[in-house]
């Protein structure tokens, strides 16, 4: 499994729907994130897009010098952004960032945030420009001295001089739900993803865009976008997610489903159906938990439990065909290290934490009475031999 984890560049906290707790978005509090997920053994971090977020492109780069191994999934905007704009920016920051970038097909889902970037385009519309931008984009960043005029896009002698790292490009990544967006996915992408649906839903849309890819002489990986909330037992894990939508009152809620209701976007609609915005139907499938989805747009539902039942839980979507698991928590920050404490061990993750050497303690623990590094008073009275002290600690 690839595990990549959130960067919430349009804000976090430990309650949904207040700024009781909240934290504000700046950089020292990123690079902590971002920090925390390249040394917990992420394969890479999300970072949302649109008008709400801080832009996803420079919040992105900002973190290439204070990483090491994390990649960055930064979304590409057709409509938003030309095709060949679009190729020099991707090779720039694979060349930076020595391979680290992944990218994230938007159209997007919003008809105001849509014609406030200049965008008047419908659903179906939105996808068949994706189309003609992919198509000039992969070509460009494989080399070619491309000429192309389509119905929405054309292009005459772009080129790129300074190609990527990765070959032929960095992958790509998009959603959807709709025909449309399963189309794009099956010919044009690497990997397909969805947010957290019950599984049936979920292997149904997998089956769709796998019959397509087939159909183009195509193989595409699978993706899941859902939250966790884990602890150390249920009881624990569901009191936390009760808790992080404590604060909502029903006005914040009925005007988050309004707003929701605007959208275009196939992927919304199934989202919202999953509660039709009430608060007594939440659990839509063993474990999996809708009251996100209460007032955050895109992803809204979550893995809630024990760690045993939240890693069986994601092995059941991996018989599905799912490979990749972008995993968010409120707030980001501590649920970084307690989801990659607690269901790393319990998964056939790609990337694993970055060892330390040279530290008695092994590499987590506080030295006991500051004599006795953590495990060695147990296996001592197993052996009954007194255990060696540690070196000073102070």
């Amino acid at each position: 499994m690839d595990i990549l984890w959130f960067l919430p560049t349009h804000g976090d906290g430990r309650y949904l729907g207040t700024t009781e707790g909240a934290r504000a978005v700046d950089l020292a509090y990123l690079r902590q994130i971002a920090q925390a997920a390249d040394s917990l053994g992420y394969y890479g971090v999300l970072l949302p897009t649109g008008r709400s977020c801080q832009d996803a492109w420079i919040a992105a780069a900002t973190m290439i010098p204070v990483t090491e191994r994390l990649r960055f999934l930064v979304a590409l905007r057709p409509g938003v952004t030309s095709p060949t704009t679009a190729a020099r920016m991707t090779s720039t920051f694979d060349a930076l960032s020595n391979g680290r970038l992944l990218l994230n097909v938007v159209t997007g889902g919003d008809p105001g945030e849509s014609e406030g970037d200049g965008i008047f385009l419908s659903h179906d519309e939105r996808y068949a420009a994706t189309a003609e931008f992919l198509a000039i984009y992969k070509r460009v960043l494989a080399g070619e001295s491309v000429d192309y005029e389509g119905k929405h896009l054309k292009v005459r002698g772009g080129k790129l001089l300074y190609p990527p790292v990765q070959k032929p490009h960095p992958p790509l990544y998009i959603g959807g739900s709709s025909p449309p967006a399963h189309a794009v996915a099956a010919r044009d992408v690497d990997v397909y993803l969805t947010w957290g649906e019950p599984p049936d839903a979920v292997a149904a849309k997998l089956a769709d865009v796998r019959r397509r890819a087939e159909e183009h002489g195509r193989k595409v990986r699978f993706g899941l976008r859902v939250h966790v909330i884990v602890r150390e037992t249920a009881r624990a894990a569901w009191e936390a997610a009760d808790d992080l939508i404590s604060r909502l009152d029903d006005t914040a809620i009925s005007a988050a489903q309004n707003a929701f209701a605007s959208f275009e976007s196939e992927g919304q609609r199934r989202m919202s159906a999953l509660h039709n915005g009430r608060r007594d139907r939440l659990e839509v499938s063993p474990n999996l938990w809708a009251g996100v989805g209460l007032v955050r747009g895109g992803a809204g539902t979550a893995l809630v439990g024990d760690p045993d039942t939240v890693a069986a839980r994601m092995r059941e979507y991996a018989d599905l065909g799912i490979d990749t698991f972008i995993l968010s928590g409120y707030p980001h920050l501590e649920e970084a290290y307690r989801v990659a404490e607690l269901l790393f061990p319990r998964l056939p993750i790609t990337v694993r934490p970055r060892t330390v050497e040279h530290n008695v303690t092994g590499p987590f623990g506080e030295i006991i009475a500051l004599r006795y590094a953590p495990g060695t008073l147990r296996a001592a009275a197993a052996s009954t031999q007194p255990p060696s002290p540690a070196p000073d600690a102070e």
